[in-house]
Parts: structure tokens; sequence; C-alpha cells
């Protein structure tokens, strides 16, 4: 292996890679031991710690902790564990009759030294949710978690230098500079969540030494509402899955596409919705978070201000405070093409409505767009429904509701293109972290061996014979 003397985390990266072959050798006890090790970790002996970090970090509220972070944790540990003994065993499959006297099967084996590289946004759920998948899988992994909440990262390092060998998981701190440092380094596996602007970069990292990704990125998820929609529902939910943690979520409602004749009453509803979640002053209300810094506040302040010059409307809010790094639940419409908050990933808590006259303009809409990590719908009509489907490409969907195929283990999740490559949770991120190997296993004479050389005009019209028939 090539040895890189000037890089820091070299010895811990060589450390794992001298035990992960032991490691990966670990039985189903081994892995569910560690699992539990976890559980136990967020679901008790750190859970009043947890919630403090989040709150001090993002102004967390303790439901959306219990929710969002802690919830997700310890049901996709739990689902690993009611499964895992499943994933590892061989799977067997079919053997064509062209290879008589051989068996065939795969096994999934550990990839090897994994790189975990989390976000901000949710940053125990989006480091210890990948994490689970990697310990099920057998792989060893070291962990990079965001700078940007250093409370969280400080409490995860105490959680994982408390249960876990380095040989098994470390997690190392530190700003960009170590994130570069780490992706130098020949990881058989990363498994990155963030943007897709920095995702080109780990992906350019990682084609270096060939290593496999995952990666979860985000993008301008759209939301369609045609004129079948339940408005009220569609707000209720809309509003929920948007200000949910100050519209910090990668798959947070982006933009909606409404009907031009339902557009105010849509409106008229979400501030009614608004009120109740929040009251009337969402700056004094306990269920709202706050922006993760002052560098994110100003990128969302200027979005507003960019849409205001072109003479957007501001419909509900539009209102921040800077010292608390507050952003009013925002909705704007009327904007310009060119209004930057049709253009970037909003990554906060603003709301821009698009309108349009037939289902046909805003599938075009869509497809004018990168392919985006979610898209939902709310119809009552089978028929758009479908149309939607059809006609557009997501990572993921919801229809009539948002956000929450996130939470369903048995389903893949990921985005598509520049909203991410592979997929996690359950069964799937179990497989991320693993390499699925095929096993021939030759047990009596082979009929192949019949045409083994020397060739003979009679071996000719017996692969001939097996061209046509097997």
């Amino acid at each position: 292996m090539k040895d890189y003397p000037d890089n820091p985390y070299f010895k811990l990266f060589k450390k794992q890679q001298e035990k992960q072959l032991n490691i990966g050798q670990t039985n189903y006890t081994y892995r569910i031991g560690l699992l539990k090790k976890l559980q136990l970790a967020v679901e008790k002996t750190y859970r009043s710690q947890i919630i403090d970090a989040l709150h001090k970090d993002l102004g967390k509220p303790k439901v959306e902790t219990e929710l969002t972070e802690i919830y997700q944790i310890i049901s996709e540990i739990k689902f690993a564990k009611r499964h895992l003994h499943r994933w590892m065993r061989k799977q067997k499959v079919k053997t064509p009759l062209s290879m008589l006297g051989a068996s065939s099967y795969y096994i999934y084996e550990p990839k090897g030294v994994c790189l975990i590289i989390s976000p901000w946004n949710f940053p125990f759920n989006l480091t210890f949710g990948p994490l689970v998948s990697a310990i099920a899988a057998g792989c060893s992994a070291i962990i990079k978690p965001s700078e940007m909440t250093p409370n969280a990262s400080a409490l995860m390092k105490d959680i994982v230098n408390d249960i876990f060998s380095e040989d098994d998981v470390a997690l190392v701190e530190g700003e960009v500079e170590t994130s570069t440092q780490l992706l130098e380094l020949p990881f058989n596996h990363i498994f990155f969540t963030g943007s897709p602007n920095v995702g080109k970069i780990v992906m350019t990292a990682a084609a270096r030494s060939l290593s496999s990704v995952t990666l979860e990125l985000g993008g301008k998820s759209p939301t369609i509402i045609d004129r079948s929609a339940d408005i009220d529902k569609a707000a209720k939910r809309i509003v929920w899955g948007k200000f949910m943690n100050a519209g910090q979520i990668c798959v947070s409602p982006d933009y909606i596409l409404i009907d031009e004749t339902l557009k105010a009453q849509f409106i008229e509803v979400c501030k009614k919705w608004i009120s109740h979640f929040y009251t009337e002053q969402a700056q004094n209300s306990d269920a709202y978070g706050r922006i993760v810094t002052q560098k994110h506040f100003d990128r969302l302040k200027s979005h507003i201000e960019n849409a205001k010059s072109l003479e957007a409307n501001v419909d509900i809010g539009g209102n921040f405070e800077k010292a608390s790094k507050f952003i009013e639940p925002t909705i704007m419409s009327s904007l310009k093409p060119e209004a930057t908050l049709l253009n970037e990933e909003i990554f906060g808590p603003i709301l821009p409505i698009v309108t349009y006259n037939t289902l046909d303009e805003a599938i075009d809409y869509i497809n004018s767009k990168e392919r985006p990590l979610a898209l939902y719908i709310y119809s009552k009509s089978r028929t758009n429904v479908k149309k939607v489907m059809q006609h557009t490409r997501a990572g993921g969907t919801c229809i009539n509701s948002n956000v929450i195929h996130y939470a369903n283990h048995n389903l893949p999740f990921g985005g598509v293109n520049n909203s991410g490559i592979g997929k996690s949770h359950g069964f799937y991120g179990f497989k991320a972290f693993s390499n699925q190997r095929a096993v021939v296993k030759q047990y009596t004479f082979g009929i192949n061996e019949w045409l083994f050389p020397p060739y003979t005009n009679y071996k000719e019209k017996l692969a001939r014979f097996t061209v046509k028939w097997f």
C-alpha cells in the first residue's frame, strides 16, 4: 500500500486497515453487540446531552430532536438488529443448465475501511445512521462530522470514544482541511451527505483510488398541487415539512408548483397553519429553530432581498433578526425566473410559489432543472399522479404528503444524478457498505469441459447447439 507520511490521519487509517479482515470476519453476535452499545448510548446514556447540544447548535426543539434525530437512529438500529441475520446469510441463485454440475450463490462481504462525512442539519441522525449500516456490514469507519455544529460534533466524539475501539470506529473533528486530508486516503467506501457541489469534490477524490461512493446530496425538490387536491391538508403537511428544523432539510419542499386558480387560497391556508404551529410570533415559539451559522443566515437573507428587488410578493413572513439567526417562516410568489430562490437550493425557511395553467407546464418546469432528491404530488386524481410519475424523475416521491418517505427503512433512500448516487437505510444501507460477491462451486464434471480445446468440427457444432438451446 502507498505510504502517506505527511497525512495526519494515515496512522489511524492504517490501524483500521490492518484490522479490517478480522473485523470483516466478525459474526452476527459481535455486530449486534456494537449496535446495542450505540442504541444504549443514544437512547439512554447521552439522550439529554444530545437534546441540549442540538438546542445550542440549531435551536432545535426537543420534540424535533426526539423524532428526527433520536427516533431515526434507534429505528435504524432496531431494523438492522431484526434483519441482519438474514442479510448475512449466503443467498442461493439458480445455475443454468449449461453449468450443470455446479451450484451458485452470493454473499455480502464488508467493503473494508470506510469514511463517513456527515452534515450539520441533522448531525446525529446523519452520522450514526450510516454508521449503523457500516457496522451491520462488518466495516470499520472513520467519521468526520460537520464543524458547523460544534456541540453536536464534540458530543459524538465522546460517544464514539466511549463505546467503540478505534479499530472499529473513530471520529475526527476539524474543518475543510480535515476533510481534504481524509479524502487523500484510499478508503474502500466513502459515504458523504451534503451539497451537490461538494459531492463532486468527494467523487473526484474517490476516483483517485477508485473508492466506491454513496453521495446523499440535495437540490430543488418540487411540490405539485393540482386542482383536485385537498388544499387544507396539503398546506398543513407542506408547512410542517418545509419549516421543520427551520427549513434546513435536504428533502423539504423547495418550491411549490400550484394551479393558478388555487394560489390565493393556498397562501391563506398556509397562514393559518403557520400561525397554528408557531403562533403569530414564530421568534418566540418553542417549536421553531434557528439558522445554523451567520454565513447561512446571510445567504438566506440575500435570497429574500434578491426576490424583493425583482418585485416578488412577500405573502407571509419575510422578517429576520440577525443576532439570533432567526428567519421567519416565509412564503413568496410572483418571482421572476432569474430569482436566486428559483435557481439555487434554498435550505432554509423560505418557500417560493410558482403557478401553472396546465399540468404539462408544471412537468416541463421540473424537467428543465436537475433531477431532484424528492418530488411531492398533492392530488386526488390518479390520472394526474400517474402522469407526473411517468414523465418526471426523482430520488423519491410522496403522494399527498412530503418528507415522510425518509422514515421508512423498507424503502431505499437517495437521489439520482445531481441529487445523489447510491441508496441508504435498512437493507439498502447494508448493501451500500457491502460487496456482493458471486460464488460458483463446481462439484461434479462440468459439461462445459466438452468445449475445451483442441477445437474440432464436433465441438463447433456443440457450441452452436449451446448458443441455440441454452
